[in-house]
């Protein structure tokens, strides 16, 4: 056998994902808060850059001189020695920053945010511990106690572990226990959910109520509204375990959730589509995102109004380039994004007109296609990004459901046939209500060919509980 090694030339054609593509690809992809940081950061390390300060600015119509060749020694240009098109780069770079990005007026009063200081738990518990109990022994053990409470409140040890690691005697640790369990938001201590409920009826005076009752020896069944089994087994009527059911459905499973520490999300949307007439527009909501242009500081050196050695001219260059680039790659965001919105306003316009139930199902190579773009490049647009419209705040993939047949031949979108479904059951008579079965049949006879899998699915999806979960006595 004849083995050898050879070298053959052979042609690929490959798409190379560049430094500065994969930046657009970034740029694109981020949202109106996040390239709000992302271009500040710009401003920090690249001195080409600056922000078009208003209050300031006023437009200057002459160009700046052309770079003038210079002989010198110690290192300073030459003519004809790595020379550079500065009027290209200038004419298009302080251009481009007042002109083509597009001139905005601010015309609202700037309010600045207040912060605001959220209480955790801990502290609303500890700030009453103070005030309720004098001796630093108790102080200390009620301290223990709260920091080991979880996020709802509830407590993650037993009386005597807390005893042991305090080195306090155990009547003490429950007597600080009980103290803790009075205080505000009430339910919380408890070591477990039937305890919390108890205790919220215990602040009630509920305490030998028939709901005390349902929470304390019948809960599992309670919470399956299991109500015929519970009064047969209590000698009471289906009506009366009905009622103290709903005594206990007010009360709070989680009475520590309400003082999470997480931070409320704002959203920005990142587009805006008003209605003027009839017709409706989109705009860039990109008010509080820097505008940038070249800076006019680096004029004398750009236009050759002083000596600069290579290494001075080829730092500028490349800034310059870099800063050109990115208002470029901004401009290109802006465009694609109010492109890829219209499109999405063409396709769902009833939408706009009469509300959910008439959105109609949408893909991302539907909008692609009329944009003219890759199917990447729309799912990228529309990904954490929102949009203000007349009808509220929408996230862009709101708008991208999958279609349903109907009878009629048409496509239905899912989110239609969920608000169809969530509107059933709204109306429906809570003492019988509807299966998923019985759905389907209602849905089917209003043109929708849905099977009961899928509302099953779709109703869970909404938070409806089934059928049974549903009924009232």
């Amino acid at each position: 056998m004849d083995m050898r090694q050879d070298m053959r030339p052979e042609l690929q054609q490959r798409l190379v994902m560049t430094p500065k593509l994969q930046q657009a690809i970034k740029l694109l992809q981020m949202p109106a808060l996040e390239l709000q940081q992302k271009l500040k950061h710009e401003l920090l390390h690249n001195p080409l850059l600056e922000d078009v300060d208003e209050a300031d600015e006023e437009e200057e119509t002459q160009e700046p001189e052309a770079l003038a060749a210079e002989d010198g020694d110690d290192g300073e240009f030459k003519a004809g020695e790595d020379e550079i098109d500065w009027d290209s780069y200038l004419k298009d770079g302080f251009e481009m920053g007042a002109h083509e990005i597009g001139e905005r007026e601010e015309t609202e009063d700037f309010h600045e945010r207040v912060p605001v200081v959220r209480s955790s738990l801990e502290d609303h518990l500890k700030s009453q511990l103070r005030m309720t109990l004098a001796s630093p022994e108790e102080i200390k053990i009620g301290e223990f106690i709260i920091g080991s409470l979880d996020s709802n409140g509830f407590l993650t040890c037993s009386v005597e572990d807390i005893a042991g690691f305090t080195g306090a005697d155990a009547k003490q640790v429950a007597d600080v226990l009980a103290v803790i369990r009075t205080f505000e938001p009430p339910g919380v201590g408890a070591s477990d959910l039937r305890e919390c409920l108890l205790i919220q009826l215990e602040q009630q005076g509920l305490s030998d109520s028939l709901a005390a009752r349902l929470v304390g020896e019948h809960l599992d069944d309670l919470l399956e509204k299991r109500y015929r089994e519970i009064a047969r087994s209590l000698r009471k009527t289906v009506r009366e375990v009905q009622s103290a059911a709903d005594v206990v459905a007010g009360l709070d499973p989680r009475p520590g959730a309400r003082y999470s520490s997480e931070e409320p999300r704002y959203i920005v949307p990142d587009l805006v589509v008003d209605k003027v007439e009839d017709e409706y527009i989109v705009q860039i909501n990109d008010k509080n995102v820097p505008r940038l242009r070249v800076s006019r500081a680096y004029r004398d050196i750009l236009s050759g109004a002083r000596k600069k050695s290579k290494t001075e001219a080829d730092y500028v260059k490349k800034k310059l380039e870099s800063a050109l680039w990115l208002i470029r790659t901004i401009d290109q965001r802006r465009r694609t994004m109010v492109k890829v919105m219209e499109a999405i306003l063409d396709a769902q316009r009833v939408f706009f007109e009469k509300g959910v139930e008439h959105l109609k199902p949408l893909t991302l190579q539907q909008i692609a296609n009329v944009v003219g773009m890759h199917e990447s490049t729309v799912s990228r647009v529309t990904s954490g990004k929102y949009v203000q419209t007349p009808r509220g705040v929408y996230e862009l993939k709101y708008f991208f459901s999958p279609g349903l047949k109907t009878d009629n031949g048409e496509d239905a979108s899912s989110k239609r046939i969920k608000a169809r479904i969530q509107e059933i059951v709204n109306g429906e008579d809570s003492k019988r209500p509807l299966s998923d079965q019985d759905i389907a049949a209602r849905l089917k006879d209003e043109g929708f060919s849905v099977a009961r899998r899928t509302v099953a699915k779709y109703r869970e999806q909404l938070g409806v509980l089934r059928a049974r979960m549903r009924k009232e006595y």
